[in-house]
């Protein structure tokens, strides 16, 4: 069995690695930094690790990606960022990396290898959301808006897979803050409860074998989805302002 991980050199991305070479996988890890992909390789027990030391964010290397790695089993869509900061002045190239990475590069990988994974009928892709993916994100529009294309392309093809009776599977993980290298990247500082990586990626892993669709890790995240689901988008617009405020 073979896993294609993106975003593999750190946080979520890295414990996932983790979890499913304690399973016996063999692992293929993506990521910009080859120095944290190597530490990563080191870690692990596995002896068929591949390290790409690829930027994502250029849909040619999505492309050229899925031409150089065949025949997986597993992929997950990890990869993507944060922007935080007053939309009229938050740096737009930065947003369009952004967009790149979390919405383009996950929507080219998921078609190529999704249309292997119906030709044989079996695989799993496991797509990297966010609680954020369900509600307005204002001082954080980018990537909220990220997550949300993410959530409704996956609930769309699990919905397709599902009409065709194809025994290829879709998951959807949605964390809420995690203790990762993003609050760096994003330039805040999260002043809610943030669960670990390791405890996340185990629970993703988990819940994913077992065909899960959408992976809610933590009680107060579960019913921060259910309240998003009943509060109208203006108020949780509001409340998501005080909340992102909060981070500066």
């Amino acid at each position: 069995m073979k896993a294609l991980v993106t975003g593999a050199s750190s946080g979520i991305g890295r414990d996932m690695a983790r979890e499913l070479d304690k399973k016996g996988y063999d692992l293929v890890l993506v990521s910009r930094d080859k120095e944290k992909l190597e530490e990563v390789k080191n870690s692990l027990k596995g002896k068929n690790i591949q390290i790409i030391v690829m930027d994502l964010a250029n849909s040619e290397n999505c492309k050229n990606l899925y031409e150089t790695v065949k025949d997986i089993d597993v992929l997950i869509n990890n990869a993507g960022f944060g922007v935080f900061g007053n939309f009229t002045q938050t740096d737009l190239e930065k947003e369009l990396n952004l967009i790149n990475t979390n919405i383009t590069a996950v929507h080219i990988l998921t078609k190529l290898y999704l249309k292997d994974m119906v030709k044989k009928n079996s695989g799993h892709i496991l797509n990297v959301a966010s609680i954020a993916g369900f509600m307005p994100g204002p001082l954080m529009e980018s990537y909220y808006a990220s997550k949300a294309y993410v959530v409704r392309l996956s609930e769309g093809i699990r919905a397709e897979l599902q009409k065709a009776k194809s025994k290829v599977k879709i998951s959807l993980l949605c964390p809420g803050p995690v203790n990762t290298n993003f609050n760096n990247v994003a330039g805040v500082k999260f002043n809610l409860y943030s669960l670990s990586s390791e405890k996340v990626a185990k629970y993703a892993i988990d819940k994913m074998l077992k065909n899960k669709f959408m992976i809610v890790p933590g009680i107060g995240i579960k019913i921060l989805r259910v309240l998003s689901k009943i509060s109208p988008n203006n108020i949780t617009a509001k409340m998501v302002y005080l909340m992102q405020e909060r981070k500066r």
